[in-house]
């Protein structure tokens, strides 16, 4: 009888194990990724009206995060958070790129952008564009966006997002180098972002 249990929770691990790996591509998870650029090629805007492409995320290290305005409180809190930690490790940006990429790119049009990455931060950039561009890019990335109705019997209603929290960090040749979480240890962060510049 023991045998036969062991045998069944075997068989368990081995199915989650594979599901796991389907889960992820194939088993192609960042740290693999790592070896060349992360993601995949893009054409945007910038929140200056500029366009912008992946080659923003070259030449130097890059911490990137996924949000969008109307969020009320994981956004604006992450963005405040990021500022600050790039006014410590890195204070006349020489070092470090940030940028803000929208998951809503109906509502948030390149001036929506700007007017709210601006009254936040000089050092992070705001980045829209075509929402199924934008979205392209989102799903290239691995990153979690989904469009949430407020009122279930208004699908064409109000809306909040729910959409990945951390912010990705990017090495010099746009290599997968970490994450930090949303609410990770202050000192922690600031040590990721350092060990991120000095990798390069």
């Amino acid at each position: 009888m023991r045998s036969v249990r062991i045998g069944v929770w075997v068989a368990v691990l081995i199915v989650a194990g594979i599901l796991g790996w389907l889960s992820f591509g194939g088993g192609k998870t960042p740290e693999v990724a790592a070896a060349g650029p992360y993601g995949v090629p893009f054409t945007l805007v910038s929140q200056s009206g500029q366009p912008i492409s992946e080659q923003a995320f070259r030449g130097k290290p890059s911490a990137v995060f996924f949000g969008y305005t109307h969020c009320p409180d994981v956004c604006p809190t992450t963005l405040f958070e990021l500022n600050g930690w790039l006014e410590k490790v890195d204070p006349d940006g020489a070092k470090l790129n940030a940028y803000f990429v929208t998951v809503d790119p109906e509502r948030d049009t390149p001036e929506i952008m700007n007017l709210y990455v601006s009254n936040v931060s000089k050092r992070i950039t705001g980045v829209s564009g075509d929402p199924a561009k934008v979205m392209d890019m989102i799903k290239g990335f691995r990153v979690y966006a989904k469009k949430v109705p407020a009122d279930e019997k208004q699908p064409n209603g109000d809306y909040t997002m729910d959409h990945t929290a951390s912010v990705f960090l990017l090495d010099s040749s746009g290599g997968f180098a970490g994450t930090i979480a949303y609410q990770e240890d202050p000192d922690v962060a600031v040590k990721k972002l350092e060990k991120l510049i000095k990798k390069g």
